[in-house]
């Protein structure tokens, strides 16, 4: 099961809710906090997981984690991803939502986990994901390797605006997750990390600290981060 975020509830979730859509282009009526105004985001978080985590939905649209992973590297691209498209890019397919009310909850929540997240990654605190940082014994069925693809997704959104200034950082920078991913095991540098136990933890463990850097090179250049250098035990 995926650990829930830890979020503060927001007495003002209603007028939160609105700003942020409003300032990211998307207009939606609030119908569905009218049925429980004191809904706190840690509940509207649950209700999204729920969504996110039926087997009703495409095949390749990503579920809570993943999900999760996504709106980070989103959060983290220089260059910002209409809401519309990465929307309908993170479901592959418009999902069958029950009605309008459904279907603005689920967009609305999103639009606001992603804001949280950004502002995650802008405070001092070390980043912290929605699952453990741990691999597993089946890595391919483990959430952290879900979180990894989800993040490489919105790293392939916008590919170009991730490399264009500074590939080879950014490139360091990403190992970490490109190597949790698992999608890259076929080239040979992979595949010989993959194989080895010890460094693959190694690897895995600077997922939050490469997030940081990647945020602060990519948002605050002016604060550009050394690269991440293998820790040896």
């Amino acid at each position: 099961m995926t650990r829930a975020v830890e979020i503060s509830s927001n007495a003002d979730s209603k007028d939160l809710v609105t700003g942020i859509c409003s300032a990211q282009g998307l207009e939606f009526s609030i119908v569905y906090f009218q049925g429980s105004p004191s809904m706190s985001f840690a509940e509207q978080l649950h209700r999204l997981q729920a969504f996110l985590d039926a087997d009703e939905l495409h095949d390749e649209a990503l579920d809570y984690v993943a999900a999760h992973g996504y709106l980070t590297a989103l959060s983290i691209c220089a260059e910002t991803v209409p809401d519309r498209e990465w929307i309908d890019a993170l479901f592959a397919e418009p999902p069958h939502y029950t009605d309008k009310a459904q279907h603005e909850e689920v967009e609305s929540t999103l639009v606001l986990l992603k804001a949280h997240i950004a502002r995650q990654l802008a405070s001092d605190e070390e980043f912290e994901l929605p699952c453990d940082l741990d691999l597993g014994d089946e890595p391919d069925d483990s959430e952290l390797r879900g979180w990894c693809i989800g993040f490489m997704e919105g790293v392939f959104l916008r590919e170009s605006a991730w490399f264009e200034n500074d590939e080879e950082e950014v490139s360091e920078m990403l190992l970490p997750i490109m190597v949790g991913s698992g999608l890259f095991d076929e080239q040979p540098e992979f595949a010989d990390i993959a194989a080895d136990a010890n460094l693959m933890d190694d690897m895995i463990v600077q997922i939050p600290e490469a997030l940081t850097a990647l945020y602060l090179l990519l948002q605050a250049p002016d604060e550009k981060p050394a690269i991440l250098k293998p820790r040896h035990h």
